[in-house]
């Protein structure tokens, strides 16, 4: 029998190889990486799982219904041309990873339907993924004291909405020329809401956060969720102050720095919620304010003792304003990032702050 002969050339099994390695050559001094810039929050593993299948982020329930990505669209706007097609953007992106919405606030609505279309989104959403209102505490006080709490009802009728945000936001009222006053504690007004409407809640900061004090009182309280919008995000009190005079800018600057961090308030809920027990009535936290990517994500998700999502509202509404691919893009890049740190990283418990 005659021999096999070896063939003079093997096939082309890889046919980018050339141009790849020629990238390799070119890059290699732009792609080394220093000591410093190393991210020590993870160990990296890569020898005890295989890539992820695309789609294998574990899902999770959230009043009552099933979100594949564990990205919250936070509350950004609504009322003009614009907010109409950063809205629906959102939206359809919520239907197509998965994903959940909080609108921007709502208070148009209570009054007039004009302005419906800029927040009319469940349509483009689907049923199968929760979409929540949004007003602000100056609203719903106003609301109690004219007995007209039903108006809630109504809009979140109009919208076909799951549930209502309740933002809480004194001191960038305190700081906007045009602010509200607030006659009683937020608290108070949050607890009237629950008393008279039966529908899911979230409660919100507008870019300081919550003390230790502010959470437990809220942890207590018979939430679906309390979401941080921390410190590090956008931060509308002294967005206001930058509306102001000089004069009341250089006096008030400071004030309008004051909050606290998403890693802080996630520290402050963990512990109170071990304190708490079975009197720890929230269900969900939403750590948003400061998180820049599916990194920072990963690793704040990681130490949660709640059920949590995390919001990254900058950075979609970055990719929301024009082309709903620029969008679409954005979020499979997150959440391929998401899949992979699942697979790779495992974080490096310890001190949270």
């Amino acid at each position: 029998m005659d021999k096999l002969k070896r063939p003079d050339t093997l096939p082309d099994t890889d046919p980018t190889a050339v141009s790849r390695k020629k990238d390799h050559i070119e890059l290699a001094f732009q792609s080394r990486v220093l000591s410093g810039e190393l991210d020590g929050r993870f160990d990296y593993e890569p020898m005890l799982a295989a890539h992820p299948t695309p789609g294998s982020w574990p899902s999770q329930l959230f009043g009552g219904k099933t979100l594949r990505t564990p990205i919250w669209v936070s509350s950004m706007t609504g009322g003009t041309d614009l907010a109409r097609t950063i809205n629906r953007n959102l939206a359809r992106a919520c239907a197509e990873f998965g994903m959940g919405m909080g609108l921007g606030s709502c208070r148009q609505l209570l009054y007039s339907s004009d302005h419906l279309a800029d927040f009319d989104v469940r349509d483009i959403m689907g049923a199968d993924m929760p979409l929540f209102a949004n007003l602000g505490v100056a609203q719903i006080e106003k609301l109690i004291d004219d007995g007209e709490l039903g108006r809630i009802a109504d809009m979140l009728a109009l919208l076909r909405a799951d549930g209502l945000i309740i933002h809480v936001n004194p001191l960038q009222e305190a700081m906007q020329p045009e602010g509200d006053v607030f006659k009683r504690a937020p608290l108070e007004t949050i607890q009237a809401v629950l008393d008279s409407i039966d529908v899911p809640l979230i409660v919100k900061e507008v870019g300081q956060g919550f003390g230790p004090a502010s959470m437990r009182a809220l942890l207590q309280l018979p939430l679906l969720a309390v979401e941080f919008a921390a410190a590090g995000g956008t931060n509308f009190a002294k967005l206001e102050l930058l509306r102001s005079d000089l004069v009341r800018q250089q006096i008030f600057e400071k004030i309008a720095t004051v909050g606290h961090t998403a890693a802080d308030m996630l520290t402050f809920a963990n512990e109170i919620c071990l304190e708490l027990g079975d009197n720890c009535r929230v269900q969900n936290l939403i750590v948003s304010g400061g998180v820049r990517d599916f990194l920072d994500g990963y690793y704040l998700l990681s130490f949660a003792r709640l059920p949590a999502l995390y919001g990254q509202a900058s950075g979609l509404l970055q990719h929301a304003r024009g082309e709903y691919a620029e969008l679409q893009a954005f979020l499979q890049a997150q959440v391929r990032g998401l899949e992979l740190a699942r697979a790779f990283l495992q974080v490096k418990y310890g001190n949270l702050r």
